[in-house]
């Protein structure tokens, strides 16, 4: 299988808006570095075209160069994955790779080896995820995670004593990833699949919902969230920016879903929905 490669060239400081834009074309995998980014794609899902409107809509930002190869697939990631520094959400959980070597404890410990798979903490999306999910009471509750990226946020969930966890993920290393991380965090009560929510089937109801994706993506699943929620049940969303909040609400309001709680960190942000 080959890969679009996208080299970014930016001020580092914009690149997250930017990943955030290219995300929504497509690409799914991303590596920072000192000049801005890289991203990745599978060729057949590249769409020049939707890129370049990308291109086109920050062309007065300075510096801002693209460019694209086509590389085959392979663990590029190897390189940023070692250079990853651990992350402490609320002084409450820890989040770190397997080499790093840690004296100061903390309530909870998430061992995560991202590879090609979004979701190490780093990015605000998931700190806000893990911060709410830290208080929130997932003791003897079903919990399903969708579009579940490193698994994280269903070990965290694990940890916080769900009953059983479901996850699921469009992309087939984030599955052979999360059972990695699952695995290392000794969670035994996690089942993991690959595909939509749609092509999954998840049975039964859940009392908890979690999804860290994009804007289009929850408010296009929004009624699915719904019918497998709970009476009271709580849906935690993030991926999206404060001004989508208005959006994501008047869509949660057509399902019966009302706002509990929201948060916010450096333009991102995070929503708690119950039913």
């Amino acid at each position: 299988m080959y890969y679009t490669r996208l080299q970014v060239v930016c001020d580092p400081a914009f690149s997250e808006i930017l990943m955030a834009e290219i995300g929504e074309v497509g690409f799914d995998t991303f590596m920072e570095n000192d000049n801005g980014f890289e991203a990745y794609v599978e060729e057949q899902k590249f769409n020049e075209p939707q890129l370049e409107a990308v291109k086109e809509k920050y062309k007065t930002v300075n510096p801002l160069l693209f460019f694209w190869d086509k590389i085959q697939k392979q663990n590029w990631n190897e390189q940023w994955e070692k250079s990853l520094d651990p992350i402490v959400v609320d002084d409450r959980c820890l989040i770190r790779a397997e080499f790093h070597k840690i004296e100061t404890k903390y309530p909870y410990e998430i061992i995560i080896t991202p590879k090609m798979s979004f979701g190490t903490g780093h990015h605000q999306t998931t700190y806000l995820m893990i911060k709410n999910q830290l208080d929130l009471d997932h003791e003897n509750k079903r919990v399903m995670d969708a579009g579940c990226g490193t698994a994280i946020l269903s070990i965290m969930a694990s940890k916080r004593k769900a009953r059983e966890v479901i996850a699921f993920d469009i992309d087939e290393w984030s599955v052979i990833n999360g059972k990695e991380n699952i695995e290392n965090n000794a969670c035994t009560n996690i089942e993991i699949y690959q595909g939509t929510i749609a092509e999954v089937k998840p049975t039964g109801s859940f009392e908890i919902i979690l999804a860290n994706i994009n804007k289009n993506v929850l408010l296009s699943e929004m009624k699915r969230y719904a019918d497998y929620l709970t009476p009271n049940g709580h849906l935690l969303l993030s991926g999206f920016y404060v001004k989508d909040i208005a959006d994501l609400l008047a869509e949660a309001k057509q399902h019966q879903l009302t706002e509990v709680h929201r948060s916010e960190r450096e333009e991102w942000a995070s929503l708690l929905l119950k039913k």
